[in-house]
């Protein structure tokens, strides 16, 4: 075998589109991840302003400034790019509250923190807030926002029993009385609490931490009231 250095280029030979020094007045093409990335950008911006039904890809190719046949090239549908769109905010948010969420002390803590990563995502990712709140209850619309709302149920739940599980002297028929209702109350919570943080994004006058704190007694002290058995007389 001859010597050669991997490096070097072969005499004559024609340089990438990526590392071709662009001549004058001629746009260099963006490398095929990076074009990637800005029309997943794109695409979420325009999916939290119009939502999914109003987005079609010609406004998403629009707003990105390509020919809407390159946007197909890398995306085969309006439904393959929300779901990609809609798995990373996914990813993104569950993340955050699997983290924060088991770290904090007791019931009431973990629900301020859940309280914290909402209002922390909502205000740096306002165009993925927007989507969530969107589409967070329409499932139709792609599996993975479905399973964003299982999550935040099933943490919820999880939280509302934690101190029940740890009762020895609970019975299983109480627990799972506890159980069932904790389930009627998930979406009470988790509706209350995007809300809050949607009302806040729209009134920034009013200081975050005593929006967080209003959330945090709204859903405590409700719950508080519930466990002692307090109800209202039906009619």
């Amino acid at each position: 075998m001859t010597g050669s250095t991997g490096d070097a280029a072969a005499p004559g030979a024609r340089p990438s589109p990526e590392t071709a020094p662009a001549r004058p007045g001629v746009r260099r093409r963006m490398p095929y991840a990076r074009r990637r990335e800005q029309l997943l950008q794109v695409a979420l911006a325009e999916f939290g302003r119009r939502g999914y039904h109003l987005t079609q890809m010609e406004h998403v190719a629009a707003a990105a400034q390509v020919s809407k046949a390159l946007l197909y090239q890398h995306f085969a549908s309006k439904e393959e790019l929300f779901a990609e769109v809609t798995e990373a905010i996914v990813t993104e948010l569950t993340g955050r509250l699997n983290e924060a969420v088991p770290a904090a002390h007791g019931t009431a803590g973990g629900i301020r923190a859940m309280i914290r990563v909402l209002f922390d995502y909502a205000t740096e990712e306002p165009d993925a807030w927007s989507l969530v709140v969107r589409h967070l209850d329409k499932p139709e619309v792609g599996l993975e926002l479905r399973e964003l709302r299982d999550r935040l149920g099933t943490a919820f739940a999880d939280l509302l029993l934690r101190r029940r599980r740890a009762d020895p002297e609970l019975s299983s028929a109480a627990l799972a009385v506890n159980e069932r209702r904790a389930r009627l109350l998930v979406p009470l919570m988790y509706g209350s609490m995007l809300s809050m943080v949607s009302w806040w994004l729209e009134h920034p006058d009013t200081p975050r931490d005593r929006a967080e704190q209003m959330a945090l007694e709204f859903i405590w002290l409700g719950l508080d009231r519930l466990r002692t058995g307090e109800r209202l007389p039906r009619d």
